[in-house]
């Protein structure tokens, strides 16, 4: 028989080993079966050989328990519980029948926090045991002093279905027979010292509720895709990204959300359109605040329920990829949100956080650090990274917020910070997680794309782990966002005096492999749109901002734009509406979308643009320091001979003709961007179809250029052989 505080225990939900009692066990030569039942008026146990009674349990305590013994049974046997409510009987599998979940080498390699594929065996899989179909869970929660799952499938009651201790790792499991695929469900876990914690999301799930609802739903994690054949990290292709928040680009009727599949039909024909190489979507998995953009997120394995199944998402992937689009995820192992039902505190203790607030808190966020010096931890977050290559075959993923996480006082005053073993500010533990994930990926998905956002001078952030870098493949280039756009930002009767802005850049461009970005943090808060930052009257604003793209399309380096950047969008950018498809309606809006998709066009098309874009070998001065009239030209190499870009431009709005600029050889050269043309809604002066070189030496060459500058525009010359 049970011991009183045995029952006790499982009726109260506080029993910390229920496989140890629950279910079949041998005593004194004979068969028991125990199981717990709340509201239940009658257990009999079936033979499932030929579903015979034989037995009917006891109760044990009124609050559910049965127990009893099996009359001339000595040995184990399948059986299933028929259980019976007022008149209503049904019969049910045991999940205390079943063996552990985790083998022997799966809990080893737990334990060691080394399970390169975490997602495979922690949260819900589909399993058949014993012939019997259903869903094994599996939770890791060292601390826990009870851990149960609850659903809809068992009324939310946590004395129904409390889970076996795997003590190796800390890892709770349990099969639960007959479950099916969208089942509602959460842990509930009780603490060390047996306090009831909130109800917790699994932190492995892979499909959840949609917002505010907050449970995880039992789904099929998606099939293993092949890598799409795009090597986005070959540094000598053309890359130009397309930055989207999928909620706030285009809304359906009614200002519904779309799901994953209509942004499907509407985005990926836009996106081909425009030319650009990548898509790279802000963070898609799960969060529940619409205000952080995704990047509190709280369901790392889960797609967003805001547009539909995980299944659709999966799809959207596939259609981009086959249609030559690369995808890129925002993802965010930097920080995450303290809400009750997610990481936090997930065991009663600081499990995932740091427990030290000097290290484990964001001043700036208000969220939690992840304790990057806990292998289990590490883990969780590298085997995430590589589930969204394995498993949605993105194309790569762009690290938010590196710097973060690479310094221990980031966005702290003195004394509000720890240092490290050696007295520095270095958080060596967030260095060893980025190398050991960026060398995972590259290990297995060479052609994947590893991005940082990283705004400091940390040096080797794209260089490989065995050069003594952090291995990413490129690195966003913040500083030459900020001093171009102050540049930008200038009256053109100050920008002779701010012209180092404009060629600073060039002093460390191939420093790092470097991505230009205008992304979603210069439109937002109070910053305006990259139009309203222009100077000037309307005319004015709109070619200073057609100049600017032209410029950034020929520096160095890979390209990124977010949305709404390529309509010159008046407004700042709000994650609540729409971009202002409207302003397509108006002729100096079209003509901005145009020189974008040209400027893509032109930059995947001419080797000399894209294939140097990450080495010195690439890019020469003609002209940096005509100050005075505010004008810079430089040239752009590709491999081949044939690959020679010209490239002026000019910051003021007076026209500059007969403006002499040296070549390195003679022979024809293409006019092939010019972003005064009336076709992008400018005053249509320039060179026609092109200019022939003369023996007439200048900047240090022995031929040179007759050229029409253009106000406030920049011009592009290929050359061409005779």
């Amino acid at each position: 028989m049970l011991s009183r505080d045995d029952i006790d225990a499982l009726a109260a939900a506080r029993h910390g080993d229920p496989f140890a009692v629950l279910g079949m066990h041998e005593l004194d030569g004979g068969m028991w079966v125990r199981t717990i039942q709340p509201g239940a008026a009658q257990v009999e146990v079936i033979d499932a050989a030929n579903g015979r009674t034989v037995a009917n349990l006891g109760i044990a305590h009124a609050d559910g328990v049965f127990d009893g013994r099996v009359p001339r049974r000595r040995k184990r046997f399948n059986y299933r519980l028929r259980v019976t409510h007022g008149v209503v009987a049904r019969e049910i599998e045991d999940p205390y029948r079943f063996p552990p979940v985790l083998g022997d080498t799966d809990l080893w390699l737990l334990a060691e926090g080394r399970h390169q594929r975490l997602y495979e065996k922690l949260g819900v899989h589909a399993a058949v045991i014993d012939d019997v179909a259903g869903y094994s869970f599996a939770v890791w929660a060292p601390n826990a002093s009870r851990v149960a799952i609850v659903g809809e499938f068992n009324q939310w009651d946590g004395r129904r279905h409390p889970l076996r201790l795997r003590r190796e790792c800390g890892v709770w499991e349990i099969f639960l027979p007959g479950l099916g695929a969208g089942a509602c469900y959460k842990y509930e876990i009780k603490a060390a010292d047996g306090s009831l914690l909130p109800l917790k999301a699994d932190p492995f799930a892979f499909a959840t509720e949609l917002r505010p609802a907050t449970a995880s739903i039992v789904a099929d994690a998606p099939a293993p895709k092949n890598p799409p054949a795009l090597p986005s990290s070959a540094r000598n292709r053309p890359v130009s990204i397309y930055e989207v928040h999928s909620a706030s680009w285009q809304r359906g009727d009614n200002g519904r959300v779309l799901s994953w599949g209509e942004l499907a039909d509407r985005l990926l024909p836009y996106v081909q359109e425009l030319g650009f190489t990548h898509v790279e979507f802000m963070p898609v998995m799960e969060h529940p605040f619409d205000g952080s953009w995704g990047y509190q997120t709280t369901g790392l394995y889960a797609p967003t329920a805001r547009h539909g199944a995980p299944a659709e998402f999966a799809a959207l992937v596939r259609r981009f990829h086959a249609a030559g689009i690369g995808v890129l995820l925002d993802w965010v192992p930097g920080h995450f949100p303290a809400d009750a039902h997610a990481l936090a505190r997930f065991d009663g203790s600081c499990l995932y956080e740091h427990a030290d607030p000097r290290q484990g808190l964001h001043p700036d966020w208000n969220t939690l650090i992840y304790n990057y010096s806990r292998h289990e931890v590490r883990n969780f977050l590298s085997a995430n990274a590589l589930f969204w290559l394995e498993r949605y075959g993105v194309a790569g993923l762009r690290v938010d917020a590196v710097a973060s996480m690479l310094y221990l006082d980031y966005s702290r005053q003195a004394g509000e910070w720890i240092p490290n073993a050696f007295g520095g500010r270095e958080n060596l533990d967030a260095v060893g997680f980025i190398r050991e994930t960026n060398e995972l990926v590259g290990r297995g998905h060479a052609d994947a794309v590893m991005v940082a956002e990283e705004s400091t001078a940390w040096p080797a952030v794209s260089r490989p782990v065995y050069d003594g870098g952090l291995g990413f493949h490129y690195k966003w280039n913040m500083g030459w966002m900020h001093d171009t756009l102050h540049y930008m930002q200038r009256d053109p009767v100050h920008r002779p005096y701010h012209h180092d802005d404009l060629t600073f850049g060039l002093i460390y461009a191939f420093n790092e492999n470097f991505i230009l970005p205008l992304s979603h943090d210069e439109v937002v808060h109070g910053k305006g749109s990259l139009l309203s930052k222009m100077p000037g009257d309307r005319w004015q604003k709109f070619a200073n901002l057609r100049l600017y793209y032209g410029f950034m399309w020929a520096h160095p380096g890979k390209k990124l734009l977010f949305m709404g950047g390529e309509l010159a969008q008046q407004a700042e950018w709000h994650h609540d509406g729409e971009l202002d498809w409207g302003a397509l309606n108006n002729e100096h809006h079209r003509g901005v979308q145009r020189v974008v998709a040209d400027l893509n066009r032109v930059y995947c098309n001419t080797p000399a643009l894209h294939e140097c874009d990450c080495e010195a070998q690439g890019f020469e001065w003609i002209d940096f320091a005509d100050r005075d009239q505010s004008v810079v030209v430089f040239l752009r190499r590709g491999f081949g001979d044939d690959a020679l870009v010209i490239v002026a431009c000019n910051f003021t709005p007076v026209p500059r003709n007969a403006y002499r600029i040296g070549v390195p050889r003679g022979g024809y050269y293409e006019e092939v961007i010019n972003t005064d043309s009336a076709w992008y809604g400018g005053s249509n002066l320039g060179n026609g179809v092109g200019l022939n070189a003369v023996a007439a030496p200048c900047h240090g060459r022995e031929y040179s250029l007759s050229v029409t500058l253009p106000p406030l525009a920049c011009v592009m010359f290929a050359w061409r052989p005779a």
